[in-house]
């Protein structure tokens, strides 16, 4: 039997995220139904980063163990053949029994982009979050800074997240304008759940002047989520890369 790694791109646009649903239609649900076309079998197939509705992914990893006959140097182009146009398996390799997507991570990078224009734009509808109004990107990339680092990100965290620590290390938090484009590029050996949108909401708030990015470090510190910024749309954030 061969533990097989696939690496994932897909458009979450249409999908009630990553995690397998009995009733909903989910980025795994559809590659399940793949694997089965082509292979036979029905699997344990395990992601390692549940991405929740809307939100894309260009690196996600996944791995399941198979007895199929098919090489896998094929297996991409096989999958491809039967799966959804926004779902596209970009790479396929045998890998060790012991490995497994999500346990055997030791770090995520994620991106967000910021559409930072008076018009939105029709060809990015769902691919980024609009925002009209004016930020100061100087101002974010100080806040920012504050964010790299061992912290208990409490204040960045959904309300009723159950986790045992809510303490996380951010190893890169950068900030890139590209014409009217804004892309944070964030690393962390893990992530609480909608951190990445609730830390690029409180830098909007930084880059509107709602608050002063010296202030980050007091929310932080705070550990409340109140103090935080919003929560911003799920459709600007990519998981681009899973590090083993």
């Amino acid at each position: 039997m061969s533990n097989i790694k696939l690496i994932v791109e897909y458009d979450g646009t249409h999908y009630h995220g990553w995690q397998y649903q009995l009733n909903a239609k989910t980025v795994q649900g559809e590659m399940l139904k793949a694997i089965k076309k082509i292979t036979g079998e029905d699997v344990n197939l395990i992601g390692a980063g549940r991405t929740d509705a809307g939100v894309h992914a260009i690196g996600q990893v996944a791995n399941f163990k198979s007895n199929s006959s098919v090489p896998i140097s094929r297996l991409p182009y096989a999958l491809n053949s039967v799966l959804p146009d926004d779902i596209v398996v970009k790479a396929a390799e045998k890998v060790d029994d012991s490995f497994h997507a999500r346990k055997s991570a030791i770090g995520k990078e994620y991106r967000y982009y910021i559409l930072n224009s008076e018009l939105p734009s029709a060809l990015l509808k769902n691919r980024v979050y609009h925002y009209k109004y004016r930020l100061d990107l100087d101002a974010m990339k100080r806040g920012a800074e504050l964010f790299i680092g061992t912290h208990d990100f409490s204040a960045f965290k959904a309300a009723g997240s159950n986790v045992e620590s809510s303490v996380r290390t951010i190893k890169r938090l950068d900030l890139n304008r590209i014409d009217e484009l804004i892309e944070l590029v964030i690393q962390a050996d893990g992530f609480l759940y909608n951190m990445v949108r609730i830390i690029t909401g409180t830098l909007i708030w930084v880059g509107n002047g709602k608050l002063m990015w010296s202030d980050v470090r007091d929310v932080i510190n705070s550990r409340d989520r109140s103090k935080a910024g919003p929560t911003v749309p799920p459709y600007g954030l990519y998981l681009y890369k899973v590090f083993y």
